[in-house]
């Protein structure tokens, strides 16, 4: 008898759900571009449910929740930037919301994780650290690359310290796309694994039936870590880009 062995890679697959050809373009549907339009599709029937009728003084389940995100994300814009940072308002709520459903309808079984691949979180990453340095420039101008220099520090070590801080900057935008993409990518793969093994021994019966609860537990307990990654890296990408406005607007 042959068994097959599947890899726990599998689920990052991307393949075409809805083939579209015209002439010789190619504009298909694949299932991470459908879990994209699946998330923004969630996030607005969303936000239409909670502004109803303008919301209510008190309000439903889902203008309670939008609420809370707002007023977190205001507190967070505020306590980084000040007063200056509030007119970005729109773009880091748009921004944190998205990645949080992005993340967690990547936690529903046999959904597709969009934030697991680096192409769609380094094309965010790059295109808003292309606007955070914009913004920089429309504050400063050109003294804006007074960053790459640290006040006080030795013209004979400038080369050097201009060089290094010029690649320190670029490498956020690498950076804070490749974090994302690492922590939703290894956690969905150890969720795989040990689901899979706790199925194995499930499967066995027997003695196994009763050795099998260990690695069930633990694939619970995985599961329920994984959802608060999900939530914290939708955090730790929107404060990263809310600091790095601040280094643009309040130019140290």
């Amino acid at each position: 008898m042959e068994y097959s062995v599947f890899s726990p890679l599998e689920q990052f697959a991307i393949f075409y759900v809805i083939p579209i050809s015209i002439g010789t373009w190619n504009i298909s549907i694949t299932n991470s571009a459908l879990f994209l339009f699946t998330a923004l599709a969630l996030g607005s029937l969303w936000f239409s449910f909670a502004t109803q009728k303008g919301g209510q003084l008190i309000g439903n389940a889902w203008q309670t929740i939008v609420e809370m995100i707002y007023e977190f994300v205001f507190q967070l814009l505020f306590n980084q930037i000040a007063r200056k940072g509030l007119i970005y308002f729109p773009l880091i709520f748009t921004l944190f919301t998205f990645l949080i459903l992005c993340n967690l309808l990547g936690m529903i079984p046999y959904s597709f994780t969009v934030t697991s691949h680096l192409i769609v979180t380094l094309s965010l990453s790059f295109s808003l650290f292309i606007g955070v340095t914009i913004v920089g420039f429309q504050n400063h101008g050109l003294h804006f690359f007074s960053f790459l220099l640290p006040p006080g520090a030795p013209l004979a070590l400038a080369p050097l310290l201009v060089t290094l801080e010029l690649i320190s900057y670029c490498f956020r935008a690498l950076s804070l796309g490749i974090r994302l993409f690492a922590n939703m990518m290894a956690g969905h793969t150890l969720v795989k694994i040990l689901s899979g093994f706790a199925w194995s021994m499930l499967s066995m019966g027997g003695f196994f039936l009763i050795a099998q609860l260990a690695p069930l537990g633990i694939v619970v307990a995985i599961t329920g870590l994984e959802l608060g990654v999900a939530l914290l890296q939708a955090y730790v990408f929107t404060i990263l880009i809310c600091i790095y406005l601040n280094d643009s607007i309040n130019l140290h």
